[in-house]
């Protein structure tokens, strides 16, 4: 198996332009023809990480965090990065990474933690703006619907809960064609007019290319009138965080001592206690406490996260219980989503999770 064909099924799922701006999620080495003989799932890239992978014969490393952030300029060995990124080539190791735009699915990091807590009405705590757009087209009323189809099955037409989501108004439309021109309808160099359907529909942004190929593969004229619209619409679909309920509420104490146990935490640093009940839960897998007043707003009982820092324990407010579970703890369950969608698509290849990967921080 090539590992374009891994990458390709990867980021059809979890899309490159969800990720952040800082980040650096995708392919960081490798050739997309090499042949691939098996992965390792890990969430850090490490020395022993990469050994395991040479011990193993798996050419494919699939990590959470990238291990390159920012531009390497020289590769000479002399940090930890450095090294690690010589060594992968050394041993034409492919490193790939899925990171933000896997934190900020409604499937990825978060929706993994909040079923590990057994969240329910789970939904994205904080939506992002302008990843949609409106597509506007007209088509012949005959081939509406083939048109219709094909936009939808390229992604079009999702909002939250449904698909296929779209409008028709018929209308009609007007063109005279030129000499050269080779009309579907009408005579050239003559006005005509056609009965025709206005389609609006919403895509995300990242899908534009596909869904535009997609309708003008399916169009019957020479040339396609098509708007696209910019929308500051949120995306329920992607965001940061995810926030959900309790089945039952449950005191401080006691939702505490469950995340200790979801997670295997050894200890738990959190704001003070005030004897409230917590039934509406946020979480953010990793560093969210720039999350904390949208877990206000949003009027969570508790907001679990991690990194933290002194002065943001006060934050609460007496309102929001804030939990710092540890990073590490936090991301620990996306490999088996990692594995779950490989295993699905290709069954018969090698997917191993670390045995290597451990959490950098320790405890006395």
């Amino acid at each position: 198996m090539k590992l374009k064909e891994i990458v390709s099924h990867l980021e059809a799922l979890f899309p490159l332009e969800l990720q952040e701006s800082y980040d650096n999620s995708g392919l960081l080495t490798g050739n997309s023809e090499m042949e691939i003989t098996g992965t390792l799932l890990c969430l850090d890239i490490t020395d022993e990480v990469l050994d395991e992978a040479i011990n193993k014969g798996l050419n494919l490393v699939i990590s959470h965090h990238p291990l390159v952030f920012h531009g390497l300029k020289k590769l000479t060995g002399a940090g930890m990065i450095e090294r690690l990124v010589i060594k992968a080539i050394s041993h034409n190791l492919a490193l790939y990474s899925m990171h933000t735009n896997f934190d900020n699915l409604h499937t990825g990091t978060n929706a993994i933690l909040a079923d590990k807590l057994h969240l329910l009405n789970q939904a994205i705590l904080d939506p992002v703006a302008s990843k949609l757009q409106k597509l506007v087209t007209f088509v012949p009323v005959a081939h509406a619907e083939a048109v219709r189809s094909a936009i939808f099955e390229a992604g079009a037409g999702h909002i939250g809960q449904y698909d296929m989501c779209s409008f028709y108004q018929e209308g009609t439309g007007t063109f005279r064609a030129s000499g050269s021109a080779n009309p579907f309808v009408g005579k050239k160099n003559e006005l005509h007019l056609e009965p025709e359907v206005r389609i609006e529909t919403v895509l995300p942004s990242h899908l534009q290319g596909r869904v535009i190929h997609a309708l003008l593969s399916s169009h019957p004229y020479e040339e396609v009138v098509y708007d696209i619209y910019p929308l500051e619409n949120k995306w329920a679909q992607t965001g940061t965080g995810m926030i959900g309920e309790l089945a039952h509420e449950a005191s401080e104490t006691d939702f505490l001592s469950s995340i200790k146990s979801t997670l295997s935490v050894n200890m738990l640093r959190h704001s003070k206690l005030t004897g409230r009940k917590i039934k509406k839960v946020a979480v953010c897998g990793g560093s969210g406490s720039f999350l904390i007043p949208v877990a206000k707003r949003a009027r969570a009982d508790a907001l679990v996260t991690a990194d933290l820092k002194y002065h943001q324990f006060y934050e609460g407010d007496g309102n929001l219980l804030l939990i710092d579970a540890g990073h590490f703890e936090t991301e620990q369950f996306v490999l088996e989503i990692f594995h779950n969608v490989l295993i699905k698509k290709f069954p018969n290849f090698a997917i191993h999770f670390s045995e290597s990967g451990i959490n950098p921080v320790n405890y006395f």
